[in-house]
């Protein structure tokens, strides 16, 4: 079965998006002192409240099963799934002269991403899709998978992540034409709450030529075709 197209019907970024969710920046919300503590500290000081947690469910912390739980989590949290809150592990990127003249957009789509809500700490899962118009400079395919990945590796919701993505392939290509879809689920959505397993969510950021009707559409049909353009 052909996925489900992703439609012109999606929401753009801006500062206030409904009542449920205020964005007031599109910077992760971070304490000055948030780099204080080095990983193996934090690690140290998570694994004893993931501990208490549990001890407080009523769960056996003494069985086989669960006895590494908090330090599994706590290493976890620190080491991959919020690994992007620290800038030491943000991607180093390398440009290359555009010496094809390519003057084309440069699209990369189906970047799996895995990201966690900021509201309840639960997985966000989707796709991401990107292009961008070079201003002389290319950077390597996989540069662009390790930036959405680095984005999406810390307490996230999808309007700030969709919003990173774009502002940094920006500021590394120094362009302004940049395009970013990104099509997610959203497991506090199905697996607590209203518990609706199949609806998904779309954002999308445009900037530069992308904010051209006829290459938006060009840009969103091509992601959205199992082929590469002719």
């Amino acid at each position: 079965m052909r996925p489900k197209e992703i439609s012109l019907n999606i929401r753009p970024y801006k500062e206030e998006l409904d009542d449920d969710h205020i964005a007031t920046s599109w910077n992760t919300p971070l304490r000055e002192d948030a780099f204080a503590l080095t990983d193996e500290q934090k690690i140290e000081k998570i694994e004893i409240h993931i501990h208490e947690i549990m001890q407080t469910l009523g769960l056996d912390l003494t069985d086989d099963s669960l006895s590494g739980t908090p330090k599994r989590v706590a290493k976890m949290y620190v080491k991959e799934v919020f690994s992007g809150l620290n800038p030491k592990n943000r991607p180093q990127t390398k440009l290359f002269e555009n010496k094809y003249n390519y003057d084309q957009m440069l699209v990369e789509k189906e970047i799996t991403f895995y990201s966690h809500c900021e509201h309840h700490l639960v997985p966000i899962y989707g796709r991401a899709h990107v292009a961008y118009f070079s201003s002389g400079k290319v950077i390597g395919l996989s540069k662009i998978n390790r930036i959405v990945q680095y984005f999406a590796r810390r307490p996230q919701v999808q309007e700030r992540l969709t919003v990173q993505i774009g502002k940094e392939l920006e500021r590394i290509l120094q362009t302004e034409s940049v395009g970013v879809v990104l099509d997610a689920n959203h497991l506090c959505v199905a697996m607590r709450g209203v518990g609706d397993t199949n609806s998904k969510t779309g954002t999308a950021y445009f900037s530069g030529k992308f904010k051209d009707e006829n290459i938006k559409r060009e840009f969103l049909n091509f992601i959205n075709s199992r082929q590469a353009l002719l």
